[in-house]
């Protein structure tokens, strides 16, 4: 396969969601030819969150959805150039890089890797098996599937308390169930869930096996103080156990933590010359919409800095940017 197009793109962004949109939106303010390359929509998991109560500017929170369209609208007025493909191979080691899709190869002079991260699953029988028959990833996805039922939510995080809130919104009954007494999410999460009279709890429990037929019809679940099993009976099973890094890219050179995340500078740099990571993908202590929007900033910049190197601008660049 060779569709490499004529142009040369200053820098190629990998993955759409908050951190590459908004590298998008500051790379081609700054006048840099920017291809994104997204396998899905646009937003990332941040597009697939019913509500974002810590985006600043935002009182009585936002959209996940009409937030990232936001992020996305801005990034098309500004120029940048959208690909909805896959990327299924990187070659990054070269002063042109190149990103390869199913339908072309993209060559640009810098990347910037913001593919985010995905759910962890609980690797247990029966996860596989009712995957999209009751299982479930995503609340804001499958929740109007489940009007007036009984579902249960594994996880004990911000995210498994919020989602299991929305689902209310359309189950009869909600049941979370956390390994722990105590909760990982913030207070005032834990206060909300456990206001809210259709959100039962199973603390001290861990899943073992999801049980059905055609669909979902319960979950085995253990409990962590006598070991006793009990079969809770439900008609889906949503998982929000934390996440993992979104894709491997150790066999293009670039260098990852034990986890699989990218190792960065202060600057997004990686270990390889014109190539950064930003948002989710990042090893970084916090993965928030709001500090996706910073790495892709600095992302940007530092790209931009990066393609400007051995020019008379590049002596002025730093007191331009960064004042």
């Amino acid at each position: 396969m060779n569709n490499t197009p004529e142009h040369i793109f200053d820098v190629a962004i990998i993955g759409a969601g908050p951190a590459g949109l908004t590298a998008a939106i500051y790379a081609a303010r700054g006048g840099l030819t920017t291809a994104v390359f997204e396998s899905a929509g646009p937003g990332g998991k941040a597009a697939l969150t019913d509500r974002i109560d810590n985006y600043p500017g935002f009182a009585e929170g936002a959209s996940g959805f009409e937030l990232m369209n936001a992020f996305f609208e801005q990034a098309t007025n500004v120029g940048a150039q959208f690909f909805f493909e896959e990327v299924r191979d990187v070659f990054l080691k070269d002063d042109v890089k190149m990103v390869r899709t199913p339908a072309q190869e993209l060559p640009a002079r810098s990347v910037i890797i913001a593919s985010g991260s995905r759910q962890r699953t609980l690797d247990i029988p029966g996860e596989d098996t009712f995957h999209g028959r009751g299982v479930s990833y995503c609340a804001t996805c499958d929740a109007p599937f489940f009007k007036d039922k009984h579902v249960v939510v594994v996880g004990g995080g911000n995210a498994a308390l919020q989602e299991a809130f929305y689902l209310t919104k359309f189950a009869a009954q909600v049941t979370l169930v956390h390994r722990r007494e105590e909760f990982r999410a913030t207070p005032a999460a834990v206060a909300e869930a456990r206001n809210n009279p259709k959100i039962t709890f199973r603390l001290n429990s861990v899943p073992k096996n999801i049980t059905g037929s055609d669909k979902v019809t319960g979950i085995e679940v253990e409990s962590i103080v006598d070991h006793r099993r009990e079969l809770v009976p439900c008609d889906g099973v949503f998982v929000f156990i934390g996440s993992q890094a979104g894709a491997n890219f150790a066999a293009a050179g670039v260098d990852i933590d034990a986890s699989g995340y990218i190792v960065t500078d202060a600057l997004m740099q990686t270990n390889i010359s014109g190539v950064y990571a930003a948002g989710d993908i990042r090893a970084t202590v916090l993965r928030q919409v709001a500090t996706a929007v910073g790495d892709g900033a600095i992302a940007a910049v530092a790209a931009e800095k990066f393609l400007l190197r051995g020019t008379a601008e590049e002596k002025t660049y730093d007191e331009k940017i960064l004042g």
